[in-house]
């Protein structure tokens, strides 16, 4: 496992760690945005393209809840992109303009809003929301 892909997996670990070891009754988030280079880049753009084989759309939106809105708009080709909303009353949007982008847009729990957008070629990342 290379350093970055560590530092990448220990950062989410703990982030669910935190989230989980929260009090229910305690409001709060967590937000965890990783746009990593080189190898780690690969690593995410390599998942997030056998995801999409199985699902055979460059855009996909997955929501469960209430009061869920989301939208993605991609321009150029090869490009990746998904919204999952988990809970209620959450906002999310993807933006992506050039080739070969992916991109994944988490967010769980209620009340989270997020926009994201790409710009370029080759631009890899994920994005993960939980608020209580």
């Amino acid at each position: 496992m290379t350093k970055g892909l560590f530092n990448a997996a220990a950062a989410v670990t703990l982030g669910l760690a935190t989230l989980a070891m929260s009090p229910a009754a305690e409001a709060g988030s967590i937000n965890i945005t990783v746009t990593p280079k080189g190898k780690v880049a690969r690593f995410i753009e390599k998942g997030l393209a056998l995801y999409d084989k199985a699902r055979p759309n460059s855009a996909k939106v997955e929501q469960s809840g209430s009061g869920n809105g989301a939208g993605i708009a991609q321009s150029g080709s090869g490009n990746v992109g998904r919204i999952i909303q988990r809970g209620s009353g959450n906002t999310g949007t993807l933006t992506q303009t050039g080739n070969n982008n992916a991109f994944a847009l988490i967010q769980l729990g209620k009340n989270r809003s997020s926009s994201v957008t790409q710009t370029g070629n080759g631009k890899v990342g994920f994005r993960l929301q939980a608020g209580w």
